[in-house]
């Protein structure tokens, strides 16, 4: 077997991110060496090898792979893929950290010290969002949740799956989301072949604030109470049985984030083992990064993007962007820009006050 890795040349002469980080993965698992060749698919050079090979199978992303056996060829444009069934992996069989299918401890599997935070913080500084992703679920495995119900977060699930970690991904169904982001949660189901774990309001807590105080009551006395049961409960709930979570939260989305760290030891939630690790590998990164990310990836995407919705939550809470504005503007329009946040990712909230 004879395994050529075709990677991409830009134009101007900077190789793709996305071959970057397939060649990471694989010098990761230990796999590099089992690839034979490389070649270059220069977009400046339409006779290139890489191009010449892409254009004879057919092939539109980058990286992909040629695995030759005899006369026989067999194209892969997954890394993940190309790991399972052709590469001696370890992927084959289970971590260590997961048996029969359900995570369980490992060693250093608990949460780490305020010390050991301000350590990872310094530790990864300087390093790309996949290495922090990678780190958390090498340690955590399915025991770290992704918090899933945005662009950014689909970027965390692809690094996620390319890193060949079990994780786990869960999403909070409000009841007022639109339609648009049901099929966006459908498509990344599909296209990752994930399980999303939907978590629900609390019924009896809905039914009394409707029929107290209607169905838009915070257009008048703001969406605090309204996400506090729709949003920040259900978050206690799915976040009681992991011991991190990954959010898609970046330092420029808002002036409550301009904090945010790496990692953060999350007291305001109580995991499966007490508080949390919660990671935020996407904070140093801007809007268009994320985007460049997904474009490169051709990652599934919410089709309300494509109508002027940046920041996308629930349908009354959530217009379209006007030009100039910041991406949070048309969240809660009619708030001050300080209390833009849902409560989800502020530790303001006891965890008692919305129980049933």
């Amino acid at each position: 077997m004879h395994v050529t890795m075709i990677k991409k040349e830009l134009a101007d002469g900077s190789p793709c991110k996305k071959c970057i980080q397939a060649e990471e993965v694989l010098r990761r698992r230990g796999l590099w060496e089992q690839i034979d060749e490389v070649v270059f698919a220069k977009e400046a050079d339409p006779a290139s090898l890489g191009m010449q090979l892409a254009a004879r199978h057919h092939v539109e992303l980058a990286p992909f792979f040629l695995v030759k056996e005899g006369e026989r060829e067999v194209v892969y444009t997954s890394v993940i893929e190309l790991m399972r069934e052709r590469l001696a992996s370890p992927m084959s069989a289970p971590p260590p950290a997961v048996v029969n299918g359900s995570a369980k401890a490992q060693p250093n599997g608990e949460h780490p010290t305020d010390a050991e935070v301000v350590e990872l913080n310094q530790r990864f500084a300087a390093a790309e969002p996949l290495a922090v992703v990678d780190w958390v679920l090498a340690r955590y495995g399915e025991s770290a949740a992704i918090a899933f119900s945005g662009a950014e977060d689909v970027t965390l699930i692809d690094m996620a799956a390319s890193t060949g970690h079990r994780f786990s991904v869960f999403t909070l169904d409000t009841g007022r989301l639109h339609a648009e982001t049901y099929r966006f949660l459908d498509r990344v189901r599909k296209h990752y072949g994930i399980e999303i774990v939907t978590l629900f309001p609390a019924h009896v807590a809905v039914e009394s604030l409707v029929r107290k105080k209607g169905h838009f009551s915070f257009y008048e006395d703001g969406h605090g109470e309204c996400c506090g049961i729709r949003k920040v409960e259900p978050l206690q709930r799915a976040l009681s049985g992991y011991r991190a979570w990954l959010s898609g939260q970046r330092r420029d989305q808002s002036p409550t984030r301009t904090a945010v760290e790496l990692f953060q030891l999350d007291r305001a939630h109580r995991g499966a083992t007490g508080p949390l690790l919660k990671s935020n590998p996407l904070a140093r990164t801007s809007l268009g990064d994320v985007w460049e990310y997904l474009r490169e990836r051709q990652a599934p995407t919410n089709e309300l993007h494509d109508r002027g919705y940046i920041s996308i939550g629930c349908e009354p809470c959530t217009r379209a962007s006007r030009p100039g504005e910041h991406e949070r503007a048309s969240r809660w329009w009619w708030e001050e820009s300080t209390k833009r946040e849902c409560g989800l990712h502020t530790h303001l909230v006891p965890e008692a006050d919305y129980k049933i």
